[in-house]
């Protein structure tokens, strides 16, 4: 019987990554999150995966239609499953008792060991535009360190190997003080890395997105970095083959569940987006006043007519609202239709979609829950709990599932070399 290798993941997020790794075939025992929407998420997200694979995936089908509530459906899920996740903030003060629970929930998985570490942790502090705005307090901020905990785990737990994701910026932030550090930290916690700066268009995702990927393995291992074959077939495919059977919105809408208009596309069938038996749930859409929804026009048509993206200093005089016409420049953007990938989807989407306006003049606002999860290549069957802000930060916080799937498989063929 082939073996399923055993993770945990830290600072574990809406389950991009771990999705990727139950795919490849990983077993998830634990997962450390201190938000609680999200961490709700992740049990809605596990307890699916134990439905679908006990032949009851109807159970799940009737939560997310909303025909049973929350509390219901996890009452028909084992404790030992819910109970995987822990909503907890990881510091000095509960690190302890984190490992407690952890190891309390291997007890109950009769789990030996865990075979990898995984996770990022969160990265606004690292990225650049971060720094660009709270400069002053970057070093003070203490999510610099976090990887000190991630380190603290690795002691714990002494897995053969970890994965460990972050945003670009984490190799020059404090003029790369920082990066240096962290290779520190883990060479002398007895593990070797390697590192590379990924895209998540090259794995079949249709979104520019870069991220650091490190992987670490014990030191007395000989192993290497995988190396990736670029996903040559995604591009035949455009951003417009993510959108097309589903319902047109105005902005405000909410369709908590729905049908398609149509069959899936090319895309959404061939990289497993959309499935025979989905239902169709979160296109919810935010509000849109009167002035941006003018300025949405004016980016729609401006692509559509002359394929270019104004600056903001271009608007209309009556549209423009902030002074600092160099910050703002780039505060307004088009998803094209055209293009074969998008704009990086980010938790900025939380606070406003002024970034991430849909193409479609008709409708006139920003993407939906939904359709930025499709662009993180979430499947339609991945169901988020809490606000629609929350799932918006959720989901731009997140790793594509399907970059996380390729790397996870190289990730397992080492795992059996060791």
């Amino acid at each position: 019987m082939e073996r399923k290798f055993t993770f945990i993941e830290l600072f574990a997020g809406a389950g991009g990554l771990s999705e990727g790794l139950i795919r490849a075939g990983f077993y998830p025992v634990a997962f450390i999150e201190k938000d609680k929407n999200t961490s709700l998420t992740l049990k809605t997200r596990l307890a699916y995966h134990f439905l679908k694979d006990s032949g009851e995936y109807n159970l799940y089908r009737n939560y997310i239609s909303g025909n049973i509530n929350r509390d219901v459906y996890y009452n028909q899920i084992p404790e030992k499953i819910i109970n995987s996740v822990i909503n907890e903030e990881i510091n000095e003060d509960n690190l302890k008792s984190i490992f407690r629970k952890v190891k309390q929930q291997m007890s109950m998985l009769d789990v030996k060991k865990i075979d990898l570490i995984a996770g990022g942790p969160p990265c606004q502090s690292y990225s650049l535009i971060g720094r660009a705005r709270n400069a002053y307090n970057m070093k003070n901020d203490k999510r610099n360190y976090l990887f000190k905990f991630y380190v603290q785990f690795l002691k714990e737990f002494g897995p053969e190997m970890f994965i460990f994701e972050n945003v670009p910026g984490i190799t020059s932030a404090e003029n790369g003080k920082l990066w240096a550090d962290i290779k520190s930290h883990f060479l002398k916690s007895g593990y070797s890395m390697d590192f590379r700066l990924l895209n998540a268009y090259d794995f079949g995702v249709l979104q520019n997105r870069k991220r650091i990927i490190i992987i670490g393995w014990k030191s007395e291992y000989d192993l290497r970095f995988p190396e990736f074959e670029k996903d040559k077939n995604v591009e035949k495919y455009r951003i417009k083959d993510l959108f097309s059977d589903l319902p047109s919105l105005r902005a405000g809408d909410k369709l908590y569940t729905g049908k398609y208009t149509s069959n899936p596309s090319g895309y959404i069938s061939e990289y497993g987006i959309r499935k025979d038996d989905d239902i169709l749930t979160l296109h919810l859409t935010r509000s849109v006043n009167e002035r941006d929804g003018r300025i949405y026009r004016f980016y729609i048509e401006s692509w559509l007519k002359e394929r270019r993206r104004p600056e903001y200093d271009e608007l209309p005089d009556e549209l423009k609202t902030h002074k600092n016409r160099k910050i703002f420049r780039d505060r307004f953007k088009v998803i094209a239709p055209d293009l074969p990938y998008s704009q990086t989807i980010t938790a900025h989407l939380e606070k406003d979609g002024h970034y991430y306006i849909h193409y479609d003049i008709n409708q006139l606002r920003s993407i939906s829950v939904r359709e930025a999860a499709r662009i993180q290549s979430f499947p339609d069957n991945y169901y988020f709990e809490g606000p629609m802000t929350s799932m918006f930060r959720q989901i731009g916080n997140a790793v594509p599932p399907i970059m996380a799937e390729k790397i996870a498989v190289e990730l397992r063929k080492m795992m059996v070399m060791i």
